[in-house]
């Protein structure tokens, strides 16, 4: 199997599953979008520590402890549960049949303590129940996923690290057998670690730019060559793009007016200090601390794209609400081109070596979103079905199926069709159709376009922030990244990647809707019939170096 980082022995039960054992642990289907990037960024803001040691505040590690990260070592972090704020704010708009007799109690008993001891101050006409009301209001506003699930499993909006909470399950059936009346007795039944909803897909992409960060500047500046990414120096220089990534990934937590998080204090702590210690600390003092998984050592390439596109939306000029949507999307894709990079490389020289894929090995052929082309919506059709079949190949190469011995082929079957859908070419669909990378959303004939927002995203992800790249180059940047080929050129040499024979000519340009939609964007600059520029101009008025 694939040289895991951070450098650990596999666990037979969590790593038995072939997907895993290919991509690492992991990525699930069932975790939203949204989740990925809350997770990522819990695990970037929450405090750290590698084998028991010193604790970690940054974003990320120093330098030196990434480049000697010892053996058989895992990354843990201590997440915040926040329970007085997420009972607070969506307590209210939950189910009635998940709001258990001592969730209403405690809520009751926090308004009580809110209203009391002068605490709240307020003048006019304004009263105390009003203010109550609005900051209730205010925070549920917040609420990013889970408005179906219990209140404790729902999730905030990343807007600030005094948001940033780990996964609560209430284990309703576990509480009402034991009898539980009374709110620090329940909080026993609460588990912040069965990852349900937050599935280790946000660790594993946080793992992965880790990884990327061990490396040193020859190796990466040599890659982006190869692959014809021209890198500046603070992102060709591991060390300068950790300090880069540092300081954008905090900046973008801290846009946030610090009024926010000081409420989000008040109302998390500050009136009832005992339910944070409950949840967030064991034996007294010390944090709970939970464990990372890994991902393989080889998915720095990937990993170096994933750093670039979350720096530059990081340090674009744009409201912070749309920066946490376009990093949904940078998570989103990721996940997307880890699972397709990695199955290439597996599956070796029948893929990687056909020409028309991409420096990951692998194409994309995107199709007008009205599907007005017919010969190129065919062949996105079948490309997708490619992609399908690689990801599918790579789960069943022999290594990963080790611990097979003994089962039988009813119980191999199993395995295998739990590894597709949860772990390999059905989620590579789901999420693709989540984002809008893949239409329609139901039904046969599912092919690859770009929607508005997507576009977007990668016109802010892939060009520095305040600079301009010619038409042409910004499709070779598509094609860098993602493998997306949107030309005629492009487009036919994916025929023969796809397994079909090579088209000479697709009847009309191809990619006349993607101009189209650039224009429409108002990011597109029509020098002449013949040449024109794609801007990013969501830069700071002084160009960063």
């Amino acid at each position: 199997m694939p040289s895991p980082f951070p450098p650990i022995s596999p666990r037979a039960q969590e790593d038995r599953n072939p997907a895993i054992r290919l991509f690492g642990r992991r990525f699930f289907a069932d975790q939203t979008v949204p989740e990925y990037l809350v997770e990522f960024l819990l695990v970037a803001a929450s405090e750290k520590r590698i084998a028991g040691e010193t604790k970690i505040i940054s974003i990320f590690p120093e330098s030196e402890l990434l480049r000697s990260w010892p053996a058989n070592v895992t990354l843990e972090y201590a997440p915040k549960a926040h329970l007085n704020l997420k009972l607070f704010a969506f307590l209210g708009a939950s189910r009635l049949d998940s709001r258990h007799s001592t969730h209403r109690q405690h809520y009751r008993e926090l308004v009580t303590k809110y209203m009391g001891q002068g605490r709240l101050s307020v003048s006019g006409d304004v009263h105390g129940p009003d203010v109550l009301r609005t900051l209730e209001n205010l925070f549920l506003g917040f609420q990013g996923i889970g408005a179906q699930r219990t209140w404790c499993a729902a999730s905030f909006l990343p807007v600030t690290r005094g948001l940033l909470a780990c996964e609560s399950i209430w284990q309703e059936t576990k509480a009402t057998a034991n009898g539980v009346t009374d709110w620090f007795r329940a909080l026993q039944f609460f588990s912040h670690t069965q990852q349900v909803f937050l599935a280790r897909g946000g660790e594993l992409l946080y793992l992965q730019l880790c990884n990327l960060l061990r490396k040193d500047e020859p190796t990466v500046r040599q890659w982006a060559n190869d692959a014809g990414i021209a890198l500046a120096k603070r992102e060709a220089d591991p060390r300068k793009l950790r300090d880069a990534l540092e300081g954008a990934l905090s900046a973008s937590l801290d846009a946030c007016p610090p009024t926010v998080g000081k409420l989000a204090e008040f109302l998390d702590i500050d009136v009832d200090p005992e339910t944070s210690q409950e949840t967030d600390y064991t034996n007294g003092s010390q944090p709970r601390w939970a464990t990372c998984g890994w991902c393989p050592e080889e998915s720095w390439q990937e990993s170096l794209l994933f750093a670039l596109e979350v720096l530059r939306v990081c340090e674009a000029v744009i409201d912070p609400i749309e920066r946490i949507e376009l990093l949904e999307f940078a998570c989103a894709m990721q996940v997307l081109r880890a699972l397709c990079a990695q199955s290439s490389r597996q599956t070796g020289s029948d893929t990687q070596g056909r020409d028309g894929a991409g420096p990951m090995g692998f194409v994309w052929v995107l199709s007008d979103p009205r599907g007005d082309e017919l010969v190129v919506k065919q062949i996105s059709r079948r490309n997708l079905n490619a992609v399908q079949r690689l990801i599918h190949a790579a789960i069943r190469r022999p290594e990963f199926a080790t611990d097979f011995h003994g089962l039988t082929d009813e119980q191999i079957a199993k395995i295998y069709k739990d590894a597709d859908r949860g772990y390999g070419h059905k989620l590579f669909m789901t999420l693709g159709k989540r984002i809008g990378l893949i239409v329609p959303r139901r039904g046969s004939g599912a092919r690859f376009v770009l929607s508005e927002k997507l576009l977007r995203y990668l016109v802010l992800a892939l060009i520095r922030p305040g600079e301009r790249v010619t038409y042409d180059t910004f499709k070779d940047l598509l094609f860098a990244h993602y493998g997306m080929a949107v030309d005629d050129r492009r487009i036919s040499s994916a025929c023969e990647w796809t397994g079909t024979a090579r088209l000479t000519s697709l009847g009309r340009k191809s990619d006349g809707w993607l101009l189209d939609m650039l224009n429409a964007s108002g990011v597109l600059i029509n020098l002449s019939d013949s040449c024109s520029l794609v801007a990013n101009s969501f830069g700071q008025t002084e160009a960063t170096a």
